[in-house]
């Protein structure tokens, strides 16, 4: 089983506003940064050379827009997973903290209109959605700390399981203490140091 191995406004109250494709100049800038990235932080793929990855990624170029919106929300987008049998590249939000551009929202839409006033402009599951990626399971995010440590000041919403969220409960986690910890909400709440991180398989 593979468990561990995006554009929009940095504005958290906006919306996420994605062109359908990237220019050339916005490719390669998004290239430039994934490679600076991917050759900094070997420890999170050791197996795989840029070369490999680069190909792939431009095999698919209706992945990059969600790439760069990963990236100017601050997300730090890494690859840290990689399925041999298909090919397929699992990349997920790797900034040290949770990503600074999607934070201040709801779990989800049902969650933001519950809400009688001070609603936030977006969720995290609308969000992710308008982005073209994934929120993190919790099993998920917990092989993501294996990798290194994360989300110490911050903590990032998880997709939470139906049964959970029929209640009206959310869940989110972070890093304290050198241990990951999973706790839960309302959906409606919201709060300045919590984001989410989202997954991608190209």
């Amino acid at each position: 089983m593979l468990v561990i191995l995006g554009y929009c406004s940095n504005d958290n109250t906006s919306r996420v506003p994605m062109s359908p494709t990237l220019s050339a100049d916005q490719q390669d800038a998004l290239l430039d940064a994934l490679q600076a990235r991917f050759e900094k932080n070997m420890h999170r793929h050791k197996s795989l050379k840029w070369a490999d990855v680069e190909a792939r990624l431009k095999a698919h170029p209706e992945k990059l827009r969600s790439l760069d919106a990963m990236e100017e929300t601050g997300g730090e987008p890494d690859i840290v997973g990689h399925d041999k049998k298909s090919g397929a590249l699992i990349i997920m939000d790797c900034s040290a903290e949770s990503p600074k551009g999607r934070r201040s929202i709801c779990y989800d839409r049902e969650g933001l209109e519950s809400r009688k006033e001070h609603r936030p402009a977006n969720s995290a599951v609308e969000m992710a959605a308008e982005m073209g990626v994934e929120l993190l399971t919790e099993a998920q995010y917990r092989d993501l700390q294996k990798l290194e440590a994360f989300d110490r000041k911050t903590s990032s919403w998880v997709l939470t399981p139906p049964a959970i969220r029929k209640l009206g409960g959310a869940l989110f986690c972070d890093r304290r203490f050198d241990h990951v910890f999973t706790y839960h909400n309302g959906a409606q709440s919201y709060y300045g140091g919590r984001a989410f991180r989202g997954v991608l398989e190209v």
